[in-house]
């Protein structure tokens, strides 16, 4: 059984989707002061959060980066916004993926599942798989954290995910396709520029480590990590 925090302003719509995912065996708890958004989602601690972009006060995008402050669950958008910058504004921010309305509540639930299961379930990186170094680069995948020396920064699942494979085979071509099968199970529904803003900000991480140009993009085909760095240790 997972927690759901809906952010959703629409109360008609947050009742359906409560009494929709309740159905799944889920908790449900949704938003009741809008200028207590984050104290209400550390205190119920979800495992997932349903995020609307146009609420009182602030809206989605802020919430989202309030809420990353202090957890790596899945947040997933759900707005009337169609525009392509919307989305990536959403996934700029810390989001994981993006929903348009009006939509179908079945892929609602199944974009849902998908996220619990690479989060907590069936996908969920198993303890031999937890670490990971190449020259010096640690990444910590149970604690989400990328590190090289003294220097630390903080990740995303997907953002792990990526860096997770584009370590295991370093210097190797990994395929745009083999990227998406392994963040998202239903990735016939992933705009393909969500990849691009997602190695953008795995870029902006090993920045902040200090690290440029270590993911070389192979046009047509998918990325490359090529260790550029150096480790004081």
């Amino acid at each position: 059984m997972y927690r759901i925090f809906i952010v959703e302003d629409d109360h008609q719509l947050a009742r359906l989707l409560e009494e929709h995912l309740i159905r799944f065996g889920h908790q449900i708890s949704s938003v009741t002061q809008w200028d207590r958004v984050y104290e209400e989602c550390l205190a119920y601690d979800p495992h997932l959060v349903l995020m609307d972009v146009n609420l009182p006060r602030y809206d989605g995008y802020y919430w989202c980066r309030q809420i990353r402050r202090v957890s790596t669950c899945p947040i997933i958008f759900l707005s009337a916004r169609e525009g392509k910058m919307d989305q990536v504004m959403a996934l700029e921010n810390g989001a994981d993926d993006y929903m348009t309305k009006p939509f179908d509540y079945e892929l609602v639930t199944a974009k849902i599942n998908s996220q619990l299961r690479r989060a907590y379930g069936t996908y969920a990186i198993s303890g031999a798989e937890r670490t990971l170094t190449v020259a010096g680069l640690l990444l910590d995948s149970e604690r989400l954290q990328l590190s090289l020396d003294e220097r630390r920064v903080e990740l995303s699942l997907t953002e792990c995910r990526i860096l997770e494979e584009l370590m295991r085979r370093q210097e190797q071509v990994v395929s745009r396709d083999r990227l998406l099968e392994k963040i998202w199970d239903d990735q016939v529904f992933v705009d393909d520029n969500t990849l691009n803003v997602y190695v953008t900000r795995v870029r902006k991480k090993l920045a902040a480590l200090e690290i440029t140009d270590a993911i070389q993009t192979v046009r047509g085909i998918g990325y490359r990590l090529t260790p550029t760095w150096e480790s004081l240790t």
